[in-house]
């Protein structure tokens, strides 16, 4: 007897309120990856430590997510979907109810590692039942509804966190997702149903994961304490990048000598799977992620506004991302998922290579809102057509899996991002200070300097240093996309576009 496919068991009510969970967990956890952006340098004296080692906070939760990604899909053949999102939201909220509570480093490490695990678990988990739960013809706008989690969340992390610390306390960062998460946890239990693929259990191959394990958590050491430590000068920098190329090299070695790997590589033969590797990792990790940094960066250190006004200057563009997904999901759906990524293109390109690098000291605030709101139509666009169109060629079975392929490199993608956008800053503002200083006729500083107290000289011309790194920087952060770019450009075909263009005529 032909089972019947999840889309088809459901009632309308409970898609409903299966979008609604899903949805809400998705949002909750990806918040957390940028809302705890605002409170690291409020850390240093509750938990007694320096920014740097405030910095792990942010670190264990990267690390455990990122290995997490990779058990999702064993855990999916063993528990089923349903199963695996509640999992996550128990280490989530239990994790958030201890982070509040954290006194010292080692403990809030602790829990942010359990936390982000259980982000992982709920990312991976809610992106494959939720676009198994609508038909093939609706998945579109499916995908576009979880873009408001993928998208739209970090974009409001740094708003909502530079609220909750400047009226509240930085504790309440992780309280708020306690009642959150329990009511989400009963309401999954009680109106969710249970879903896996059809994917036969297969046993989990314990030696390729340990290898990728240690090789991820290398790498994004690496990449996290790099610029802390002085890169490849750093012995500690030099054995972390060794062990992570090993591991990978070990890892590989492992998949083509098991009966049972743990990654289906076949996947990467299907084109449209292929370039949404590339979309995630150069889009959306390499460049959106360095966007995503940036910005808080630019109105609290070079604009001067506090926190909250930080995250009121961004506001416009998480509502503009949030309200661009779905309409793409629909434009997907109705028309063809080549007609938002046509528009996705010139509008990011335009606006990432263009527009954002013109951000600098003297650019009126509200210009850079209005620069930041045309990006943002350009990010809402990408998520929805190109899941879209790589799930639906993967097919149910390698489902799970792909998700998480998606996932992982986007993860590894956006760290790689994070890191390049801090060197960058740091290394132009460097660069542009000592051209200022090899320019300047000492002859004429002197005397101006004997009216003018050396101190406010000094700040001015970091100040100058910094306005023109920051438009280095979101240029080097928009050339970025540009790899994924092209990679999108294989699956356009004139004729599907035109007819899709000629659909949106009639």
């Amino acid at each position: 007897m032909k089972e019947i496919p999840f889309h088809e068991s459901i009632t309308p009510l409970e898609r409903v309120i299966l979008t609604f969970s899903l949805v809400v967990g998705v949002f909750m956890a990806i918040l957390d990856t940028t809302i705890v952006d605002i409170i690291v340098p409020k850390l240093t004296a509750p938990l007694s430590t320096d920014i740097y080692g405030a910095q792990w906070v942010i670190t264990s939760y990267m690390t455990a997510s990122a290995v997490g990604i990779l058990m999702v899909e064993h855990l999916e053949r063993l528990l089923g979907l349903k199963k695996v999102f509640i999992l996550g939201l128990t280490f989530f909220t239990v994790a958030s109810l201890f982070c509040g509570q954290a006194n010292s480093l080692e403990f809030m490490v602790f829990w942010r590692a359990v936390q982000g695990l259980g982000e992982a678990f709920i990312v991976i988990s809610a992106e494959s039942l939720l676009f198994s739960a609508y038909a093939p013809e609706k998945r579109g706008v499916a995908m576009g509804i979880y873009g408001l989690g993928v998208s739209f969340a970090p974009a409001l992390g740094p708003t909502l966190g530079g609220w909750l610390t400047e009226h509240l306390n930085w504790r309440f960062v992780f309280y708020i997702n306690v009642p959150i998460g329990i009511l989400n946890i009963l309401l999954t239990l009680l109106f969710v149903k249970e879903y896996r693929t059809a994917n036969k259990h297969q046993p989990f191959n314990v030696v390729s994961f340990l290898f990728l394990a240690t090789a991820t958590v290398s790498l994004l050491i690496v990449l996290s304490k790099g610029q802390q430590l002085g890169w490849f000068s750093s012995d500690f920098i030099l054995w972390m990048a060794c062990l992570s190329t090993l591991s990978f090299l070990l890892f590989l070695l492992s998949e083509l000598s098991s009966e049972h790997p743990l990654v289906d590589f076949s996947t990467l033969k299907v084109k449209e799977f292929l370039v949404s590797l590339f979309v995630y990792c150069f889009v959306l990790g390499f460049s959106m992620y360095q966007v995503f940094y940036l910005i808080p960066l630019y109105f609290e250190n070079l604009k001067q506004i506090g926190t909250f006004q930080t995250g009121l200057a961004i506001l416009p563009m998480a509502l503009t991302i949030g309200m661009s997904s779905p309409i793409a999901g629909a434009l997907a759906d109705k028309k063809s998922p080549l007609i938002p990524l046509s528009i996705a293109i010139p509008v990011y390109l335009f606006s990432s290579l263009y527009l954002i690098p013109k951000a600098d000291f003297y650019m009126p605030t509200a210009q850079t809102k209005v620069y930041l709101v045309i990006l943002a139509v350009g990010m809402g666009f990408f998520f929805a057509p190109i899941t879209l169109m790589a799930l639906n060629r993967v097919g149910e079975e390698k489902r799970t899996l792909a998700v998480s392929f998606m996932h992982y490199i986007r993860f590894v993608g956006g760290s790689f991002g994070t890191a390049m956008a801090t060197n960058h800053l740091q290394g132009y503002m460097w660069e542009n200070f000592q051209r200022t200083s090899e320019i300047q006729e000492h002859f004429y500083i002197l005397e101006y300097l004997k009216a003018v107290p050396e101190t406010i000289f000094y700040n001015l011309q970091v100040l100058f240093a910094y306005s023109n790194a920051f438009k280095m920087a979101f240029t080097f952060a928009g050339l970025w996309a540009v790899p994924g770019l092209l990679a999108l450009l294989l699956l356009f075909k004139p004729k599907s576009v035109l007819s899709g263009l000629l659909k949106v005529r009639g």
